[in-house]
């Protein structure tokens, strides 16, 4: 029975992103034992999928974590992090294995020269070529996410508006430059026209409170159908995820649960800031919808994000088209 072990701290996004690999191995190497590196953070999200035999979490000492992993004489490495400690656990297990292109030359032209030198391939076939060695082959699936029944939640729970279909809109992101501002954010909900759901951590509680005085403090209009549910810190990342999945359609930013809304097949709205689609991290296998603001010089200023648009206009998010939603 072949051992095979995979290495992805972080962060939400990106390890939905990596399940077709955990599937595929799973499915396609005859007995193959599946095991998983991660963060304690992120330890919820792989828990749950049958296709994970064993997850292990990075704790304070990676020598120690090296220590676990050497136990379990593993056959295989897919690192699919790439960053130095997972090399480091590479080198230290001493086992056959292979990392994924992150293409970190191709996007330092993008972003600094707007070179375009990008392959017009997704992340996740890249990761699946990470372990094309042990016969894997892209089946053809989309991402998953395996919910646990205690975390799932009944639309009968929410408030009455909101029991017969929502907008889900993921209001949140790591970086503000990922994020449209407050006021846009109002805008779009104006123009779905329908009961939206705020999702997002704690820290986005106060943000979707202001987006929902917006609409209950000014004056009732007949023809206005946009309520709001501000249920962001209210639930952990599961529950977000139930709420996600019994959307009618998902609004995000390009964050973990626009690839949480990909893996349950949904109809996405996707909103691109300083980051663009053509990195490789556009919702996968599902339909979709990108609002960006193509052709200005800035964009991308930058791979991940900033705390503030270093231009200081922030025009790739204030001067997005919400036309023809």
């Amino acid at each position: 029975m072949p051992k095979i072990l995979i290495l992805r701290f972080s962060s939400i996004g990106d390890i939905v992103l990596t399940t077709p690999v955990i599937r595929c191995i799973k499915q396609q190497v005859p007995g193959a034992e599946v095991h998983y590196v991660t963060k304690k953070a992120f330890q919820s999200i792989l828990a749950p999928n049958p296709y994970v035999d064993k997850v292990h979490v990075l704790g304070e000492k990676l020598s120690d974590l090296v220590q676990e992993l050497k136990a379990k004489n593993f056959d295989y490495v897919v690192d699919l992090h790439n960053n130095l400690r997972t090399r480091i656990i590479k080198a230290r297990l001493g086992k056959p294995g292979r990392s994924f292109n992150k293409l970190n030359y191709e996007k330092w032209l993008m972003v600094n020269f707007k070179l375009n030198r990008l392959p017009d391939v997704h992340i996740v076939q890249r990761y699946l070529d990470a372990a094309a060695a042990l016969g894997v082959k892209d089946d053809g699936g989309g991402l998953d996410y395996f919910i646990p029944a205690p975390d799932e939640v009944d639309v009968y729970t929410l408030p009455e508006g909101f029991q017969n279909g929502y907008v889900a809109f993921a209001i949140g992101a790591q970086h503000y430059t990922k994020r449209l501002p407050t006021e846009r954010i109002i805008e779009l909900c104006e123009r779905l026209q329908q009961p939206v759901i705020l999702l997002g951590g704690k820290e986005d509680a106060a943000t979707g409170e202001e987006i929902t005085a917006h609409f209950t403090n000014r004056s009732t209009n007949n023809e206005q159908r946009t309520t709001i549910y501000n249920a962001c810190g209210k639930y952990n990342l599961n529950g977000s995820a139930s709420l996600v999945r019994q959307a009618t359609q998902v609004v995000s930013h390009d964050t973990g649960l626009m690839h949480i809304a990909a893996a349950f097949g949904k109809d996405i709205i996707s909103v691109w800031g300083n980051t663009i689609p053509e990195f490789g991290m556009y919702p996968f296998r599902t339909k979709y919808k990108v609002l960006e603001v193509r052709g200005l010089s800035c964009r991308p200023c930058s791979k991940i994000g900033y705390s503030k648009c270093p231009k200081g206009h922030f025009k790739c998010m204030r001067e997005i088209s919400f036309e023809g939603l």
